[in-house]
């Protein structure tokens, strides 16, 4: 055993992992608290460097295990959209959607069934249902992240340097996400 291993009071930092873990699996119906725990400490095992500097900073410990224990939730959760098969949308998906917004609903209706050059795609049913569920999406989305898709993906204008690219494309990754979120949602809802 290493000393910073030694050093380190493990029992507070394993009620804490214990606490945390039961508050996320309540609040993420696709893990266990168990497996949220085991994630927790073993994220602080491979954080042990930091942990003994930090391991009487009850409120920072708290946070470092909250990060972990939603980061595993998350991928769970990721994985389990894609496994669960049912449909989910991509990143691609996501910037024909927005795309779609420089059309009228009406317009859009009026060229059902036709290939569109401007959004090199045939417009269905789906790119309707994509386009109402990006709208649901866009709206729950930082203020921040709407400016950006919305001048890069719906205006088409070019973003202003290296930074807003990068920015423009995780603002698209997280609106698929939220897309899929508002797609969970329905179902869910019409289940009931």
């Amino acid at each position: 055993m290493t000393t910073e291993a030694a050093e380190i009071d493990w029992a507070p930092i394993i009620d804490l992992a214990g606490k945390v873990s039961r508050e996320i699996a309540a609040r993420w119906s696709v893990v266990e608290a168990d497996d949220v725990k085991q994630e927790i400490l073993l994220h602080m095992m491979e954080e042990k460097h930091l942990i003994v500097k930090y391991q009487d900073d009850e409120e920072l410990l708290r946070k470092i295990c909250w990060t972990a224990g939603k980061r595993f939730a998350a991928k769970e959760r990721a994985h389990y959209d894609l496994m669960d098969d049912q449909y989910f949308y991509t990143p691609d998906e996501a910037r024909l959607a927005l795309r779609s917004f420089l059309y009228t609903d009406e317009e859009l209706g009026d060229m059902m069934g036709k290939e569109d050059d401007l959004l090199r795609c045939r417009i269905t049913d789906n790119l309707v249902s994509a386009r109402i569920d990006a709208a649901t999406a866009l709206k729950k989305m930082s203020k921040r992240h709407q400016e950006v898709v919305t001048r890069v993906f719906i205006y088409g204008l070019p973003p202003v340097d290296e930074a807003e690219r990068r920015m423009s494309h995780r603002a698209v990754d997280a609106l698929a996400l939220q897309m899929n979120r508002v797609l969970r949602t329905k179902r869910r809802d019409e289940k009931e």
